[in-house]
């Protein structure tokens, strides 16, 4: 494998580049994928409605749980 090959990561076909899904995403992107109010968000973190993770001081939520929460509804 080159070095140029490595950096880059896996390598995916580009009909599966479509298909693929984020793992999480920043409050600030899930604000503007689901128009939810930031203050909100927050609430339904707070009451369990919302899986997160921290990594450093940034909080991510599970972009699964954004879609179960939309399911529900």
């Amino acid at each position: 494998m080159s070095k140029m090959q490595s950096r880059q990561g896996p390598q995916v076909a580009s009909e599966d580049r479509h298909h693929i899904e984020p793992i999480s995403v920043r409050i600030s992107a899930a604000v503007k994928l689901t128009g939810i109010g930031r203050s909100t968000l927050y609430e339904l973190i707070k009451a369990g409605e919302l899986e997160t993770v921290k990594v450093g001081r940034s909080t991510f939520i599970r972009y699964a749980s954004l879609k179960r929460l939309f399911e529900k509804s």
